[in-house]
């Protein structure tokens, strides 16, 4: 009896460890991030012998655990609150373009740059912006909800905006791109979401170990994104670095102003603002990696943002979280 029990107690104690381990993982996340940028662009040689395809289905992985934590309720939520969704995906697919192309004619960006800058603006939300909503204290449900229909309208608006306001830079492949996006985004989800509901007891393990999963691929892709475009990311210089800041920063002020200008609580902007700021920009490099390969440095801005969005939601993250309790709605 008292074997089994020092078993028993000895399972709980490695399953607290590592679930410690994984909360630790995703609480800094934006540190993990940039270590592994920073060692990337200082040994760019360690993972070169991996190749670039190998980020398609790395993305795919992580779409997949999102769909895992998907739920009937979560799609309900459209139904329940439309303006809090819509508002969100709206914002999402204007916000971010429009000041994606002001920016690249405010800095006069060269075309291969400034393709790669509007490629992250017409992405969807990345699927760090529920972490990073949880960890702030904002509206979880309308976070995932938000990412969910965003992302499910990606492969018809992405396109299509790219092509509105990069098709006179280069040609693009609108069907190309809509396919792309349905393989390694809708197809993982869908994926995803079908093995929660046909095994909803090996799901609800799975999901406490997700969000540090998530990061670690996160982690990897950019490290992956960085080593490939190291020396383009050097030459680039700060202009890229600080459109990428801006387009970030402004994309979180001005959704976070959406939300108070449409009367939204607290918690609902905090979630509008992190959505509306944080970028799939995996996917940016993805879509530049496979339909933009004639122009290298349309990558750069994707390789960067994948880097700085994810530090600036940890510290976004930070001070949502410690106003809280002095801000009201």
């Amino acid at each position: 009896m008292s074997s089994g029990r020092t078993s028993m107690l000895s399972v709980r104690s490695l399953t607290f460890m590592i679930r410690s381990i994984c909360d630790f993982i995703a609480r800094w996340m934006g540190v993990l991030v940039l270590l592994t940028a920073v060692l990337s662009l200082i040994k760019p040689e360690v993972l070169l012998p991996v190749g670039m395809w190998v980020i398609n289905p790395l993305l795919g992985l992580i779409m997949f655990g999102m769909g895992l934590t998907l739920r009937a309720s979560d799609f309900r939520i459209v139904f329940q609150r439309p303006k809090d969704v819509l508002t969100g995906c709206l914002a999402q697919f204007t916000v971010m373009p429009a000041i994606a192309w002001l920016l690249t004619k405010v800095f006069a960006l060269p075309d291969e740059l400034a393709l790669g800058v509007i490629l992250v603006g017409c992405c969807p939300g990345g699927t760090a912006s529920n972490v990073i909503t949880f960890l702030a204290r904002g509206d979880l449900a309308l976070s995932v909800g938000m990412t969910a229909v965003s992302t499910l309208l990606a492969p018809l608006l992405t396109p299509l905006l790219v092509w509105g306001m990069a098709g006179t830079l280069v040609d693009v492949d609108t069907m190309g791109m809509l396919l792309s996006i349905l393989y390694v985004v809708i197809a993982p989800i869908v994926g995803g979401f079908l093995i929660q509901r046909l095994f909803p007891r090996f799901t609800q393990r799975a999901v406490a170990y997700l969000p540090a999963f998530s990061t670690l691929m996160i982690a990897f892709v950019v490290a992956l994104i960085v080593s490939h475009t190291a020396d383009r990311l050097m030459s680039a210089g700060l202009v890229v670095m600080l459109v990428v800041v801006l387009h970030n920063l402004l994309g979180l002020a001005m959704g976070y102003g959406v939300g108070r200008l449409l009367g939204l609580s607290r918690e609902k902007r905090i979630a509008v603002s992190i959505e509306v700021g944080m970028q799939n920009s995996g996917l940016a490099s993805s879509l530049a990696t496979i339909h933009f390969a004639a122009f290298p440095l349309a990558t750069i801005p994707g390789a960067v943002f994948s880097v700085w969005h994810n530090i600036s939601g940890a510290i976004v993250a930070r001070l949502y979280a410690r106003t809280a309790p002095q801000d009201k709605p």
